[in-house]
């Protein structure tokens, strides 16, 4: 977890949100250092997380994991984390025969447009459980990444449903948080990706967009985040707020400073 970005938040694992979503955002640049951040946070924040991963495998997560103080394999082993591994259970999807269901059986489907049974797995994974001792604070799903939901075939408008559905039972229902990243290509032509991040940017509490540099690569500024507080579903006079800084990351932690305050340019 970085205490950088939890005080650019304004936020601690002891004053979590409820009933938010969160859109990360990465453009030529990697954004998973803020899918990493999160997880630990809302682990140590005592949450029950669903965490869906598309891009790594558990093994690459929990390594990272272990360098900001958390085991996810401690984490899943106890009930609070419940962990989707897309690289390997597609596989079990093409390969072996499923008794029930599969959360990715649209990858066999020849109309790849019903997540239905990914949105049971979320549900299942994040629905109430009557035991004191896993009386967990509130419960959060998390999404790496979207977008590769849209390079197997899936529309965007199946997407954006599919969170849809999850928004109404994780954040409306059960009091919860969603966070999920999604990639920007910069690519004009790519009308899906940009109907699902324009869907999304209109539903999200906050928006965190990591951005590489115009300038291109530098030792010491690897990046800058926009951070966008947005208000989707309130008639309000008040306007959006957003805030931009640059960023470098470290081993086990990443440093914020306002644009060309860097401390190598100093």
């Amino acid at each position: 977890m970085f205490p950088e970005l939890n005080n650019l938040l304004n936020t601690t694992p002891d004053r979590a949100e409820q009933g938010k979503l969160t859109l990360l955002c990465d453009a030529k640049t990697d954004g998973s250092f803020l899918v990493h951040h999160f997880l630990s946070f809302y682990l140590k924040a005592n949450c029950k997380v669903c965490f869906v991963a598309f891009i790594q495998s558990f093994s690459h997560y929990n390594i990272v994991a272990q360098k900001l103080g958390v085991s996810l394999t401690t984490a899943r082993e106890r009930g609070q984390l419940v962990f989707l591994e897309g690289l390997k259970s597609s596989v079990d999807v093409f390969f072996r025969a499923q008794e029930e269901p599969h959360p990715l059986q649209f990858l066999r489907e020849a109309n790849a447009e019903n997540l239905q049974p990914l949105y049971e797995f979320v549900r299942e994974a994040l629905k109430p459980v009557d035991n004191a001792e896993a009386a967990w604070r509130c419960p959060v799903l998390l999404v790496d990444d979207l977008s590769v939901l849209l390079s197997l075939g899936v529309g965007a408008v199946a997407v954006l449903d599919f969170i849809h559905y999850c928004r109404a039972t994780v954040c409306c229902e059960l009091k919860g948080n969603i966070v999920a990243l999604v990639h920007d290509s910069g690519d004009a032509e790519d009308e899906e990706n940009d109907i699902l991040l324009n869907g999304l940017s209109h539903q999200s509490h906050l928006i965190l967009r990591a951005e590489g540099l115009a300038t291109g690569f530098c030792r010491d500024v690897h990046g800058q985040l926009r951070i966008l507080w947005r208000r989707p579903s309130q008639l309000t006079a008040q306007r959006d707020r957003s805030l931009t800084y640059q960023y470098k990351i470290q081993d086990k932690s990443v440093s914020f400073f306002a644009k060309g305050m860097s401390p190598a340019v100093l």
